[in-house]
């Protein structure tokens, strides 16, 4: 097996020099660089990681704390982390912290003692505990997709990535208004997540926009899961005056809903339309197909990355919080005909509803 003295030789070069073009501890000139990285490629020498990471304190890992398994939303997110944590020559030690606040902090304290150089985490609705740990050891962390804006009791900020949400589901809920729609009823998710905080306020954004009234009982949490989802959409057809359309507010919660309604014999659109916060692969094959707001989750990964690394790059650099678009996907759930949604944007006229449903009219 090739030694760092045999690439130096091959080189040219000093061993010295060698380590401090792997572990870029000390600038080399390019043409020095090149010849080493070469000589690297032509022997096949594979670094010794455990060695480099006691030269520079460094074990070029990230760590990475969502609840990919329960969530389905957070596997793109997933995706977008390692291929961008791979293609800057880091690993990726990942936890599922269930969103539960206690496993959450003996996961994040666990992907810690494991020396990773930095985290990554979609923290639960109460994150005390896990806030507290980071800031107390001073891990360079990244939260995602769930910020902690205005909490002044939180030391020190932390860097965060999250999409858009009151804006987006705005667009939704003056969509479904602009269609006659009168009672819009929303499957909300869990309380205390910053998500759902601000996807409520976009809900009565969207019913001010319109000029429609808020109504409490057209919220009800699903709690971000299909059988809340099931138990919430439930709770809605049950009122005096059932709402003629839903948004659930996750992607989970779109899959408890149309459980509901297909147990119930309701049809989307014909019965009830269907609007949903994430879009997801199968969602273009369901009949009828998704009206949906797609957050960009690759990208979002990506972007935590390279926020992370800019924090291990500059420690001392004032905390930000970097928030992405969303796109709003115009299908047939709606009750938009599919000639409409594949030429129409919400709220233009192109946007013609099917025949009403009691509780949908002009709005006065």
């Amino acid at each position: 097996m090739p030694t760092m003295a045999d690439v130096a030789r091959s080189a040219g070069v000093s061993v010295a020099t060698v380590s401090h073009v792997l572990n870029e501890t000390r600038p080399v000139l390019p043409h020095t660089r090149q010849a080493v990285l070469d000589a690297i490629e032509e022997l096949g020498y594979t670094p010794n990681t455990l060695a480099r990471s006691l030269v520079t304190s460094r074990t070029r890992s990230i760590g990475l704390a969502v609840s990919a398994i329960s969530n389905p939303y957070f596997t793109e997110i997933l995706q977008g982390v390692e291929a961008a944590a791979l293609e800057r020559g880091y690993s990726l030690l990942i936890a599922d912290p269930h969103d539960d606040p206690e496993h959450e902090r003996k996961v994040v304290q666990l992907l810690h003692e494991r020396r990773v150089d930095g985290l990554i985490v979609a923290p639960s609705a109460d994150p005390r505990a896990l806030l507290a740990y980071l800031g107390r050891h001073a891990v360079p962390t990244v939260l995602l997709d769930r910020v902690i804006d205005g909490r002044t009791d939180i030391a020190p900020p932390f860097d965060q990535v999250c999409a858009e949400n009151t804006e987006p589901m705005a667009r939704l809920v003056t969509h479904l208004a602009g269609l006659g729609h009168r009672r819009i009823g929303l499957v909300a998710g869990l309380p205390g997540l910053s998500t759902t905080g601000e996807r409520v306020a976009g809900y009565r954004q969207g019913l001010d926009t319109a000029g429609l009234p808020f109504e409490d009982c057209l919220v009800v949490p699903g709690n971000s899961e299909s059988a809340g989802a099931e138990r919430a959409t439930a709770a809605l057809l049950s009122l005096a005056a059932p709402p003629t359309a839903l948004v659930t507010a996750n992607n989970a919660m779109t899959i408890g809903a149309l459980r509901v309604l297909r147990a119930r014999g309701l049809s989307v659109p014909d019965d009830i339309v269907l609007c949903c916060f994430d879009d997801f692969a199968w969602a273009d094959l369901f009949s009828p197909r998704l009206t949906a707001i797609a957050q960009p989750s690759r990208e979002l990964g990506a972007e935590a990355v390279r926020v992370l690394l800019e924090r291990l790059a500059s420690p001392d650099r004032p905390a930000r919080t970097v928030r992405l678009p969303c796109a709003f996907v115009h299908r047939t759930s709606c009750g938009c005909r599919e000639e409409d949604s594949a030429a129409g944007t919400p709220g233009t006229t192109l946007c013609a509803p099917e025949p009403q449903h009691p509780g949908k009219g002009p709005l006065s």
